[in-house]
């Protein structure tokens, strides 16, 4: 699914008050933090990680692995948050089109 950036602008109003939901520190991106990531995933369709790392070849990395593993679309990645979206069976969130 690709988002045009009109949908992705809306996305990121509504992404824009939550709070992170998981936090990625410094063990990395492990077997438990994907699971907790999809979880959150399935209930939410819309969450923010942060990831804890200073370097921002690492942030890219890890951003990309998330979003390979967990089949989500990467809004977008500032600073050390990340938004991610993936419609759930029950489509909580309308995209406009």
């Amino acid at each position: 699914m690709n988002l045009s950036n009109r949908q992705k602008q809306y996305l990121k109003n509504l992404a824009h008050p939550l709070k992170n939901i998981v936090i990625i520190g410094a063990n990395g991106l492990t077997e438990g933090v994907l699971a907790e990531i999809d979880h959150a995933l399935n209930y939410h369709e819309l969450i923010k990680v942060k990831i804890n790392s200073e370097e921002r070849e690492t942030k890219q990395l890890i951003a990309e692995a998330i979003v390979r593993e967990t089949a989500a679309i990467k809004v977008q990645l500032i600073g050390k948050v990340l938004v991610l979206y993936r419609p759930s069976e029950e489509r909580k969130i309308v995209i406009p089109r």
